[in-house]
């Protein structure tokens, strides 16, 4: 599937790093360092704009080694991204750990993954089947 991307930054455009990986690797655009105090959060640009085909969202995800090393997660994890959103894609990270962290630019800070989506369409009931595991 193609998916048009503006990339404003100084940074190769994400690409999956092995053939079977799901996500692709998002970077920091900015232009010093952001120290990232003890339970402080902070919205990171990465200079990427993307339009995903209808159907689609794109999820920022956490990378497991800033979450395992430095206590660094994306915190609305995962975030979505719709298919009508034309806007620069931001990371909201979040030091969990009690020493401030810091991102410098470049840096790997969140994983993008791209997948398919189905809408639901509530019809409303009075009673749900039940099931062995119930409420």
């Amino acid at each position: 599937m193609k998916v048009k991307i503006v990339n404003t930054s100084p940074y190769p455009a994400p690409e999956y790093a092995t053939p079977l990986s799901a996500g692709m690797d998002l970077k920091a655009n900015i232009s010093e360092p952001v120290v990232l105090g003890s339970l402080q959060r902070v919205l990171i640009p990465t200079g990427i704009f993307i339009s995903l085909p209808q159907g689609y969202e794109a999820q920022v995800r956490p990378r497991s080694g800033l979450a395992a090393k430095h206590g660094i997660s994306v915190l609305n994890a995962p975030g979505t991204i719709d298919a009508d959103y034309r806007g620069e894609i931001m990371v909201a990270l979040h030091n969990h750990g009690e020493i401030p962290q810091t991102v410098e630019n470049g840096e790997r800070i969140a994983q993008l993954v791209i997948t398919p989506f189905l809408k639901g369409i509530f019809t409303e009931t009075e009673v749900l089947t039940g099931t062995e595991r119930g409420s």
